[in-house]
């Protein structure tokens, strides 16, 4: 039988089971196949990688073994299209072909022809209603305040109130980070973005960095979510899935949260330092923002990335939003737990900076132990730490370095900023260690800066040092 004809015949059967047509590696593996040639020769042709090749050559099968109803595979590719052209040809009832519904973590996802990918080059298509697999994300009944944050992470990720793939190339964010100190509202902030701009994808994907998974073992996950009609072998090469996952973020439009990002990171070492194991994630993230796409990952951190204030400069498209407290939105929490003296609000909302986490676990105190009263509350020194608070700011200070204890003990006791030379006086620290020690804090978001002058001084978050003085670190 010709091969242009067998060609024909599969691109039909691959465009009624799935509604595109072979892409050119597809249709090239399949002529290869039909011809009897090997995967390595392939790739060489296709200048692509055999792991890669073999990837595709295997959903390819996949495809045709559900619109055939026979187990295909490149033995047997050549034999069973042969057949079925000449059932067809006789007017023979073709075979039904065989769909797959799977589900992950309560998750439904969709079936194989709902995730065919467009051709190379071509603008993927947003969809009314795109799959969504929000992992183990928080579910969200209130979201206070933020319209404003919203609105420029709204602006940073679609250029338009609806998705414009023309425009996108050079104006859409593939990498946003949302930062700021625990407890400030960063996750509930992405997944309320996450809902108000879904109809601008085809993927919205959560995943928690909270174990310090590998990046093997996230890409492994992205890949079954966008294709489940083949399991994942784990000894193709790293590179190779890389390669196929950029592969989808081109094809398909795709919103990626990645929380928690902090946790990939070694503590007791500076800020942003990747431990051993997840070295990989800082290539990885250089990648995404530098390689052609139409996706975008959102990182959520306590901690700046080190390659997200490196890349910031070279003009790339990767935009940072530091979370600040809720100011007087933060009302509604306290309105939530039922508290009085309403004219004390803002001083209580002041103390703890806004911060949703501190003032929930602080308005619970008042309402079990001051009957909701925040002025019988507020008689006591201030910030005033209970263990459930106190708890939560020692994880954070965990994570610092020694030379970062050093400088925060001093700080802690410093009655207001002051400046690098006064620090420097006051702490027996090589002066390079100083101002890396600097540096980290205020990429954890623990000390803050302010301008006098030509002079920066810095002062540490009050709670934080209320803490620290409590504890009496060395």
């Amino acid at each position: 039988m010709e091969l242009n004809e067998i060609l024909r015949f599969a691109d039909d059967r691959v465009f009624s089971k799935t509604g595109k047509h072979l892409d050119d590696l597809q249709e090239a593996i399949l002529k290869e196949a039909l011809q009897g040639k090997k995967y390595a020769k392939i790739a060489q042709e296709r200048d692509c990688s055999e792991g890669y090749v073999r990837v595709v050559a295997s959903e390819l099968w996949k495809i045709l073994a559900d619109a055939l109803g026979e187990d295909v595979s490149k033995v047997n590719v050549r034999s069973i299209l042969d057949r079925a052209i000449i059932a067809n040809n006789a007017n023979i009832s073709p075979v039904i072909g065989r769909d797959h519904v799977t589900v992950h973590n309560n998750v439904s996802c969709f079936p194989d022809q709902m995730r065919s990918p467009v051709s190379y080059g071509q603008k993927p298509e947003p969809q009314d209603s795109p799959e969504l697999d929000l992992g183990d994300a928080a579910e969200i009944f209130t979201f206070y305040g933020r319209d404003e944050e919203l609105s420029i992470l709204k602006k940073w990720i679609v250029t338009d109130e609806k998705y414009d793939p023309q425009n996108c190339h050079n104006n859409c964010a593939k990498i946003v980070a949302i930062l700021g100190v625990s407890g400030i509202g960063k996750t509930h902030l992405a997944i309320s973005l996450a809902e108000s701009i879904k109809s601008n994808f085809n993927f919205i994907i959560y995943r928690s960095l909270r174990f310090s998974p590998t990046l093997e073992t996230i890409l492994n996950k992205l890949l079954e979510i966008f294709s489940l009609s083949w399991k994942i072998d784990e000894a193709i090469e790293i590179e190779t899935k890389i390669s196929l996952i950029f592969s989808q973020l081109r094809h398909h439009r795709c919103l990626i949260i990645l929380d928690d990002v902090q946790e990939i990171f070694s503590p007791g070492k500076w800020a942003g330092q990747y431990k051993s194991a997840c070295q990989d994630y800082h290539l990885f993230f250089q990648k995404v923002a530098e390689v052609y796409h139409h996706s975008c990952f959102v990182l959520i951190s306590s901690e700046k990335p080190r390659e997200i204030a490196e890349l910031e400069k070279l003009n790339l498209p990767i935009f940072t939003l530091v979370l600040d407290g809720l100011g007087m939105a933060a009302k509604d929490i306290l309105i939530s737990h039922h508290l009085s003296d309403q004219q004390l609000w803002e001083r209580l909302i002041n103390i703890y900076q806004g911060n949703p986490l501190w003032l929930n676990i602080i308005a619970t105190l008042i309402r079990e132990i001051f009957g909701g009263k925040v002025g019988n509350f507020l008689q006591y020194d201030m910030p005033m730490l209970d263990e459930s608070l106190s708890w939560h700011l020692e994880q954070q200070l965990q994570r610092l370095s020694d030379c970062e204890m050093v400088i925060v003990s001093q700080l802690a006791n410093e009655p207001e900023a002051i400046a690098l030379s006064e620090i420097a006086n006051r702490v027996k620290l090589p002066i390079s260690d100083l101002i890396n020690g600097l540096k980290s804090l205020v990429r954890r978001f623990i000390l803050e800066t302010q301008d006098e002058g030509d002079m920066t001084l810095f002062s540490l978050n009050s709670v934080v040092a209320k803490y620290v003085q409590t504890r009496q670190y060395p």
